[in-house]
């Protein structure tokens, strides 16, 4: 399935956080894009502006198309709970922003290119979707036969700092592999998403 090649800082800009992680170009233009810049006046959006422009954001921080979104909200519409928190929780609980949030990539794009490309295990087992949804208990691991490879040692070697960040996830350095512990809670999951307007924004 096609994902969004295009450039990240414009991206990040128009929505006014760095969705894709730090970036320096960024950091020097926290300013919409556009030929004139931050001297051109901007209209007030509508109600249905935010709601959209929340949508999109959600989807490019998680590297989700469209239709793969939708549905992973009408999963959080059946589930109990409240639907805005339920749906971040299906997707933080995808096993490329795991295998992300553990560390073993330093993005999401890194994190799905070494599931793609069967680097990563769970429970033992090659898996090669990144769209896999973890459950609570599932070990995340680097298959044996990759644990030499630079891109991963790079970055898997010792981010238990990182980890302790995310409560709802264990890290073990020297076995590189970490586990799902449980649906993170609303509060814990730092991406700064309005998830409100999404549900709002579905509800039409």
């Amino acid at each position: 399935m096609a994902r969004y090649t295009g450039p990240v800082t414009k991206k990040a800009r128009a929505f006014g956080d760095p969705i894709f992680g730090y970036d320096k170009s960024f950091e020097r233009r926290k300013y919409p894009p556009g030929q004139h810049g931050l001297s051109k006046r901007r209209k007030a959006r509508s109600d249905y502006a935010l709601q959209l422009a929340e949508k999109q954001k959600a989807k490019y921080t998680y590297g989700i198309l469209e239709r793969q979104f939708r549905r992973i909200f009408h999963n959080a519409t059946r589930r109990h709970g409240v639907t805005g928190e339920v749906l971040l929780q299906l997707l933080e609980a995808r096993l490329d922003n795991t295998v992300f949030r553990l560390g073993i990539a330093p993005t999401r794009r890194g994190a799905r290119q070494l599931v793609s490309h069967r680097h990563i295990t769970v429970n033992g087992h090659v898996v090669n979707v990144p769209s896999y949804t973890l459950k609570p208990g599932d070990v995340v691991a680097v298959r044996s036969r990759s644990k030499g490879l630079d891109v991963i040692t790079t970055h898997a070697g010792a981010k238990t700092s990182d980890v302790r960040r995310y409560p709802w996830l264990e890290w073990n350095p020297d076995k590189m592999e970490g586990i799902f512990l449980t649906f993170p809670q609303r509060d814990q999951i730092p991406e700064k998403i309005n998830e409100q307007l999404i549900v709002e924004l579905y509800s039409k």
